[in-house]
């Protein structure tokens, strides 16, 4: 019996065009976090006339974006009553505890945007057109939006990392966690141990977000600052702990392997450093998120890059850790543990 091929289906300009139109996408979700819609919807499924008033926005507006809000697939019409999908229930309505609108602030900052309007000049000179170094720039304020409106897409790997870090250790120890932002990976090492002493290094402005939130933790007193740079400020110790989360993807190859250095010097013998970052496959393509972040640092930093586990293994062992743990997977990021001898 002869096969038969599968035929191919037809090229279409379909991918294109959904991929210029794409900032609507942006635009249309930040503007309906920013009139409340999510809000409005959740006090009960109604009409557009309703939501309008809920919001204090016109009709029209209103029911255009809450139109555009359910072809994105973030709520759901019938009728001409709109109500909440479990996207929007769980992770928009300012009511839930899961919810991640405040992070629009920081992901659509000018800092963020404007480079990449000018992108095909960022590709030839091969770095951010930002001033400086771009968003690592010394006491950047970006990073105070970033400590207040990042917490709800940080909260959820807290936990894990804490448990994947306090594997190896119980009872008193101390715990320098580096640009630490809103300081909640610290924070949750200190709620799971309660003999663990943590200290956070940040920008002091940042640091002032980071302590407001082990106040509301309950772990203030186990909550020390070290307010400035991660590369020139004395980091004290031993330390059993550092933890290293979402920063080294801001810098070249050498540069990190120069911060780990300082970091393996201030550790006890068998302690641990603890990366979080987003580690791409080594094809560089997969999976989409961790690779696609590459772009982000192409955009907004000097030298920053996603990088892969052999790159930061490689970082590790000529940093002089003894041993690089394989990987842990937490969601679109992952934990490289480096031990000392």
């Amino acid at each position: 019996m002869a096969s038969h091929a599968a035929t191919p289906e037809p090229a279409s300009p379909a991918l294109v065009f959904e991929t210029l139109f794409a900032y609507q996408r942006t635009a249309g979700l930040r503007a309906a976090i920013e009139v409340d819609l999510f809000r409005a919807v959740g006090e009960g499924p109604c009409d557009a006339a309703c939501l309008a008033e809920r919001c204090g926005a016109s009709e029209r507006g209103t029911r255009i974006l809450s139109d555009y809000m359910v072809v994105l697939g973030f709520l759901a019409k019938e009728n001409g009553i709109y109500r909440h999908t479990p996207t929007s229930q769980q992770f928009l309505d300012p009511r839930s505890p899961a919810c991640v609108a405040s992070t629009a602030r920081f992901l659509t900052m000018p800092e963020m945007q404007e480079p990449l309007d000018r992108l095909a000049e960022i590709v030839r000179s091969g770095r951010t057109v930002l001033p400086g170094q771009g968003t690592v720039e010394p006491d950047n304020p970006v990073w105070v939006e970033f400590a207040h409106s990042m917490a709800p897409m940080m909260a959820p790997l807290a936990a894990p990392l804490g448990q994947t870090v306090l594997r190896w250790r119980s009872g008193p120890m101390q715990v320098l966690d580096i640009a630490a932002g809103h300081g909640l990976f610290g924070i949750e090492i200190a709620r799971q141990n309660p003999e663990a002493h943590i200290v956070g290094l940040d920008w002091a402005r940042v640091l002032e977000v980071a302590m407001e939130n082990a106040r509301k933790a309950g772990v203030s007193e186990r909550y020390k600052l070290l307010p400035g740079s991660a590369f020139d400020v004395a980091y004290g110790g031993p330390y059993d702990a550092i933890l290293l989360t979402n920063f080294l993807h801001h810098f070249d190859y050498a540069t990190c392997v120069d911060l780990l250095k300082k970091v393996q010097a201030a550790l006890k013998p068998g302690g641990v450093a603890a990366t979080l970052e987003f580690v791409p496959n080594e094809d560089r393509v997969s999976p989409p998120m961790p690779a696609g972040f590459a772009l982000t640092m192409l955009a907004s930093t000097e030298s920053g890059d996603a990088y892969t586990f052999r790159e930061l293994e490689g970082m590790h062992h000529d940093a002089g850790f003894a041993t690089v743990e394989p990987p842990v997977t937490m969601g679109p990021h992952s934990v490289v543990i480096g031990r000392t001898g």
